[in-house]
Order: structure tokens, then sequence, then C-alpha cells
């Protein structure tokens, strides 16, 4: 799979900067629904002893939906605003990534009103889920 933009623009549509940026793919873009994705590396700062740890998954997952937001205002041509988490629940993590192994995340969005976005997010790796979580973001006025 790859991304349908490069890292330049990817890292321009989220308010992380390096070392902190947790995305390194868009594959896909809908209406309701986005596909990112990041390769675990050993020089990730959430990476110990090979392997990404559960504060790292969880920022992938955030970093995620703020990719959402991001490319909606970049298709717009327009300067995204910067979101906060407002709430995180659910969180399940059935195993912790290997360096080299490619997170692929997949953001659902169940609801969207007056920039407050709730959404589902499922991390895979060789389409085998291994974390959930349900999100909610506000972005800021």
């Amino acid at each position: 799979m790859e991304s349908m933009i490069s890292k330049e623009t990817l890292q321009a549509l989220i308010p992380q900067k390096a070392p902190f940026v947790m995305v390194d793919a868009l594959y896909r873009f809908g209406e309701n629904a986005l596909t990112a994705g990041l390769t675990v590396t050993e020089g990730n700062i959430f990476t110990t002893e090979g392997k990404f740890t559960e504060p790292g998954i969880v920022e992938h997952m955030a970093q995620s939906v703020a990719l959402y937001t991001g490319y909606q205002y970049y298709l717009k041509q327009e300067q995204a605003p910067t979101g906060y988490i407002g709430s995180i629940k659910e969180v399940s993590i059935t195993r912790l990534p290997e360096n080299g192994e490619k997170l692929v995340t997949t953001v659902s969005v169940l609801q969207e009103f007056m920039g407050i976005t709730l959404v589902d997010i499922v991390t895979s790796i060789n389409n085998e889920p291994i974390a959930k979580s349900q999100m909610k973001t506000v972005l800021a006025k």
C-alpha cells in the first residue's frame, strides 16, 4: 500500500512535529473515514526494547484522527485549526508492534457536530486488529 501524499505534505497537516510524529502514510480518505499508517522504527521515541509501546499506539491513533481533520481542510485549501482530544475510551491493545511492522489504522467517524468529532479507531498489522479505541476530538476556536 502506498501513501496518497508525501511525508512532507502529511507532516504539514498535523500539529505534531518531529520527533513526535506518529503517522507516516495516508492510504485512504473518504467522507467519513481515513486509513493512515506508521512503520515502527527503533529510533521512534515510543519504541523500547524493539517494541512500540502503548502510549505510542494511542498517540498514533490520535494523530490519525488529526490527519483526518487536516486532510479535510487541505482539500478545501484552508488552514486546519488545532484540535484537542476531548476523551479517550474503550482502549484495547492486544499486542505491541515490533520494529519494522507497519501499523494500518482506520478512523471511522461516528458523529461530527460543531467542531466535535466522535470516532472509532482500529489499528491492525497484516489485517490483524491489535488495538481499538473510541475518541472524541474538539477543534479550538
